[in-house]
């Protein structure tokens, strides 16, 4: 994020230095292009792909509404449900194969996993309102699909994602919504980053997820590790108690910021399931 800088898989991190930070609180008006050079981390190159690790999967080209060129993954699953993904700030879609492997195998959901823009195989040029046209795109995409139920569609959003499912939450209709690594926008994790610079009054980018969850009426868990050195646990904690019900918070021990799914293993993944099983049956019945 703007403080810090999420990378592989969703996002180790690497602290803005003092002297970036003063940069940041000097330039004033120009601070938007700044943050944007220090909230994205784009990898234009894929070497691998869900093939690569026996997953079928299909190619997809879509495209948003300002006419900028996405790219992702459909990976068809046995179940009725898909997990729209919206990932980190770093890397691209290839980032998180083995996560996505680990969650296809063992939860049986479609997956639908796309680039932002100017990320892998997507065209353009990163932003914050880009990132939500691209959600926006990628949902339109999803539901016009013939061969899924479109009540049935789940957001997960990881990292800086979790900023992007909450406004997509925001403005389309999901059965339940998963976040993990939340943080509460860009302003507070420049308090909890660089409490000593006074830049968080400058910054122009406001992903602020802590003043819109409350605006969310699905089925919500937000996961969090105990040891997260990025976000602070905290953070996670402060949005859930923000959240409406039905909510659930899981905390995985000894889990970092990158590292959720694989410290939080089996049991991480059953209580997806039945989080997702259960939202299933709830808007069901609505």
């Amino acid at each position: 994020m703007v403080i810090k800088a999420w990378l592989r898989s969703g996002s180790s991190c690497a602290r803005l230095t003092p002297v970036l930070a003063l940069a940041l609180f000097l330039a004033g008006g120009c601070v938007e292009a700044l943050e944007n050079r220090f909230i994205f981390f784009p990898d234009k190159r894929i070497d691998v792909t869900p093939r690569d690790l026996g997953l079928a999967y299909e190619e997809i080209t879509f495209t948003t509404q300002d006419g900028v060129s996405l790219n992702g993954w459909w990976i068809p699953g046995g179940s009725p449900v898909t997990i729209l993904w919206f990932h980190g700030n770093g890397g691209n879609i290839s980032y998180r194969l083995d996560n996505i492997k680990l969650r296809h195998d063992l939860l049986g959901t479609n997956i639908f996993i796309f680039d932002y823009r100017g990320y892998g195989r997507s065209e353009g040029q990163a932003s914050v309102e880009g990132t939500y046209r691209d959600g926006d795109a990628a949902i339109r995409y999803v539901q016009g699909r013939r061969d899924i139920d479109s009540s049935k569609i789940v957001f997960l959003g990881e990292s800086l994602g979790s900023a992007v499912a909450v406004e997509m939450a925001t403005r389309h209709h999901c059965a339940a919504l998963i976040l993990e690594s939340p943080f509460l926008s860009i302003a507070e994790m420049a308090k909890a980053s660089l409490p000593f610079l006074p830049i968080s009054s400058l910054l122009q980018t406001k992903y602020d997820t802590l003043s819109k969850i409350g605006q969310v009426g699905i089925p919500l868990l937000i996961v969090h590790g105990e040891n997260d050195e990025i976000v602070p646990f905290r953070q996670g904690q402060r949005l859930f108690e923000a959240a409406r019900e039905p909510k659930k918070f899981y905390a995985i021990a000894g889990a970092r910021h990158n590292d959720l799914y694989a410290v939080g293993g089996q049991a991480y993944l059953e209580i997806l399931d039945r989080f997702i099983a259960k939202a299933i049956e709830a808007a069901a019945s609505r």
